[in-house]
């Protein structure tokens, strides 16, 4: 190769990575605790597929919409409910038609050590406990189904006073694991590893002992002119997105 022709090489590669460099963008997301784990997994295949990033912060969906109503700086929220998205989005902070369910979630009754927790979650109604972990039911839609399935079973009043409640579910996780409490309600994602429990033990809740937990994906007003937003979104909900959803026990709909 000639010199003039390696000039003109090298100005067309700086050239693009210079158009590269100006397309990517990046995008601050609210995700809600239980999401963890899959969304720093699609986090990472978001950005080797698109060029973009998304950095992260994790916490409890109904503290996200008080900060997000206050001036918070996301510009995408993924709740761990429907009803928080489409509230932020009546209220004028998000975009309500792009609001969809990227994850129908499941509850479990886990515990730290093996062979606590049966597989049909008698327990509950034995008793033999001094304490049981839930997130805060008016904060964590987790929480507020652990309630839902504790009242459906009508234990709710007997277990009431042995509650220990974490402010979000990764919160309640650690209560349970160094054993603060002998046992607690948590999102099916924080133990599951290759389709099992990935210690301790738990009991899986039916479905039907608890109103959907459907998960809702939203793009703020903040991010309408930011690229990166909405590549995220429309990364939810792809094929590669999908399987790392499904991999963490997280069921999938259409809406």
């Amino acid at each position: 190769m000639n010199f003039k022709a390696l000039t003109t090489v090298v100005s067309a590669l700086s050239l693009f990575l210079v158009s590269s460099s100006s397309e990517a963008a990046s995008t601050l997301v609210a995700v809600a605790s239980n999401f963890t784990k899959p969304m720093t997994e699609i986090a990472e295949a978001f950005e080797k597929s698109t060029g973009h990033s998304a950095n992260l912060s994790f916490g409890a969906s109904g503290k996200f919409v008080a900060q997000l109503e206050n001036g918070g700086p996301f510009e995408v929220f993924l709740s761990a409910d429907e009803k928080s998205p489409k509230k932020l989005a009546q209220d004028g902070f998000a975009v309500a038609d792009s609001q969809f369910t990227y994850a129908v979630g499941k509850l479990v009754l886990w515990s730290a050590m093996p062979n606590y927790v049966d597989t049909q979650g008698q327990i509950l109604t034995k008793g033999g406990f001094k304490h049981i972990a839930l997130a805060d039911p008016k904060l964590a839609p987790y929480g507020a189904a652990a309630v839902e399935l504790m009242q459906n079973l009508s234990v709710y009043d007997t277990l009431q006073p042995l509650f220990v409640q974490g402010e979000n579910i990764a919160q309640t996780q650690q209560f349970i694991s160094t054993g603060n409490a002998e046992l607690g309600f948590l999102a099916l994602s924080q133990v599951i590893e290759n389709g099992k429990l990935a210690n301790g033990s738990g009991w899986i809740v039916p479905a039907t002992k608890h109103k959907p937990i459907l998960q809702d994906a939203i793009l703020l007003k903040t991010g309408v002119e930011n690229p990166a937003a909405s590549a995220l979104l429309k990364f939810l909900k792809s094929p590669e997105a999908l399987a790392i959803i499904k991999k963490y026990g997280y069921d999938l709909t259409e809406k």
